[in-house]
């Protein structure tokens, strides 16, 4: 294919292409994360910041290069998540400034708009690191302007581009040591080029399925399936206890969960010599049934179909919020106002007590979108709102919502862990002006430290620590901190390395995998180990993270 020119129809399948790309390969780039930890997120908060994108490209009614950029741009803003999502929105956002105003674009004006991408990226990052995104992203404008005057067509200039991109990709962990010792290239870097790597499938008229896994539809440009409504990928929820003909040995019970693995997700098999639970989200729950009769009698079946049930909440949430907002209107608006990043029950019940006015969900297993925080800054009736993101991979959604807020004095406090906006909040002094309690909590949360307690979920090598797949790990604010076989041994360990002589209190916050009783007993054992410091234990109720631990 020898073109010198792109319009807007070509532009918008390759943007398209380029987000089904990274769709598809999203949980591979997540399992490039430094840490093994569950909950790897940069392929998903990529993919998720683009769909946004790719749901405002869908409902163009008419297809043109102003309007296209427009939606990409704006799509992409509103649906950031995470770091690298924000980095890829505002990626995004500077390339469409760049192409917005021509009909057709040629290797001289995509140059262009990788600079200014470029340019608009790394004003949005505080402190820019090279061996990230921010680097492909440079090194990819930097060939694009080094070859836009002597492009004789587009397919050999791109070709070269992607071709730069992905070198300067295979050096990031020649710039971050970090990279280098965990055996990986940078997640969002890894992203970026896949995005890349799609849009000139589409360039070249490869054949490609552009069959997304998100909801709504609309212009024909996009095709959306719908076994996935409302992302839930698995429709039923399929209940029921198997009266056994005969005790099953372990082999036969491994077998069944593996032909139930086949066919759903979130599995609960228990079994003993006369029964065996069941639970299993699955699109097929007839199969599930079927398979499971070879074993025995059913008794206690139970199937729902969980995307009603979304829907219906999706209504009864989207009601409960119109009245609390219709009600908040009709009040004068108070004077400050405060919103929280927070995941289990148990922290969201503190955050509550302090004060907090309204509750994101979200976290390090799910970054809320820049929209989430707008339309968090829109519930809470207030002229000036804190916010504390409570996760670092929170923090520039939070600026960009603050950033795209009009009418409210928006202040983030960049707390990057839920101790840290605790600590914050606390320390928050009515008689006080907002700008002297921002620069008074800004100081306090460098006080506290934090340290996280999971599991791995590959082997790898951090920090001169051998890692195995299973073993339990402190994660503190700077790296890991430990590394074991047992919660609590860990979690000792991570305590000794943040105390000094300087250290008051000591936190325990216990999750859902964590018991009250296990919490206490580090409690009890940390206690002993310093008896000057006081040591409380909480309720946070977090998935993934057994206990997070914080001193300050």
């Amino acid at each position: 294919m020898a073109t010198d020119k792109i319009n807007a129809e070509l532009l918008a399948k390759m943007f398209l292409a380029g987000a089904k790309n990274l769709e598809v390969k999203k949980e591979w780039i997540n399992e490039l994360n430094v840490f093994p930890v569950p909950d790897g997120d940069t392929g998903t908060n990529m993919t998720m910041t683009i769909m946004s994108a790719v749901r405002e490209v869908n409902s163009l009614e008419k297809l043109n290069m102003h309007d296209l950029a427009k939606a990409i741009s704006s799509g992409s803003l509103r649906g950031a998540r995470g770091n690298s999502g924000v980095i890829l929105s505002q990626l995004l956002r500077g390339f469409t400034k760049g192409v917005r105003e021509y009909e057709e674009v040629d290797a001289k004006i995509i140059a262009a708009a990788f600079e200014k991408a470029v340019e608009t990226a790394y004003k949005a990052v505080m402190k820019p690191k090279e061996g990230t995104i921010l680097t492909v992203a440079k090194g990819a404008a930097m060939k694009a302007d080094e070859l836009a005057d002597e492009a004789e067509d587009l397919q050999t200039f791109i070709e070269d581009v992607i071709d730069y991109a992905k070198y300067v990709l295979s050096q990031t962990p020649e710039m971050l040591p970090v990279l280098k010792e965990a055996g990986v290239v940078d997640s969002g870097g890894q992203g970026l080029v896949t995005v890349l790597e799609g849009a000139y499938d589409a360039f070249v008229g490869k054949e490609i399925d552009l069959t997304f896994e998100a909801p709504k539809g609309g212009s024909g440009i996009i095709k959306v399936s719908k076994e996935t409504e409302a992302e839930i990928k698995f429709g039923y929820c399929t209940e029921f206890i198997i009266v056994l003909n005969q005790p099953i040995s372990e082999a036969e019970e491994m077998s069944f969960k593996a032909f139930l693995t086949s066919i759903g997700d979130s599995i609960v098999l228990v079994a003993d010599d006369e029964i065996i639970k069941v639970h299993v989200h699955t699109n097929e729950p007839g199969v599930a049934i079927t398979k499971a009769l070879t074993y025995g009698s059913l008794t206690k079946m139970k199937i729902d179909n969980m995307r009603e049930e979304h829907q219906e909440r999706l209504f009864k949430n989207a009601e409960k919020l119109a009245k609390e907002q219709s009600a908040a209107e009709k009040k004068p608006p108070k004077a400050v106002g405060f919103i929280a990043v927070s995941i289990g029950e148990g922290f969201g019940e503190i955050f509550r007590g302090l004060g907090v006015d309204y509750l994101i969900e979200g976290g390090q297993t799910m970054n809320p979108s820049t929209e989430d925080m707008l339309n968090a800054i829109e519930m809470v009736n207030a002229e000036t709102v804190f916010i504390y993101p409570n996760n670092k991979n929170i923090i520039l959604a939070a600026n960009q919502a603050k950033a795209l807020s009009k009418d409210k004095n928006i202040i983030v406090i960049p707390t990057k862990t839920v101790p840290q906006g605790i600590t914050a909040i606390i320390n928050y002094v009515p008689d006080k002006s907002a700008e002297d309690n921002a620069a008074l909590m800004q100081e306090i949360i460098t006080t506290v430290q934090t340290a996280e307690v999971t599991y791995a979920v590959r082997d790898t090598h951090i920090d001169d620590k051998e890692i195995h797949q299973g073993d339990i790990m402190g994660i503190g604010d700077h790296g890991l901190l430990s590394v074991g076989k047992d919660v609590t041994e860990v979690a000792s360990c991570c305590v000794d390395e943040m105390v000094d002589e300087d250290t008051e209190l000591i936190s325990i916050y216990y999750g859902e995998d964590y018991s009250l009783e296990d919490a206490e007993k580090l409690s009890e054992k940390i206690q002993s180990q310093y008896p000057d410091c006081d040591v409380e234990v909480n309720c946070g109720g977090q998935p993934i993270y057994y206990c997070i631990v914080s001193v300050e």
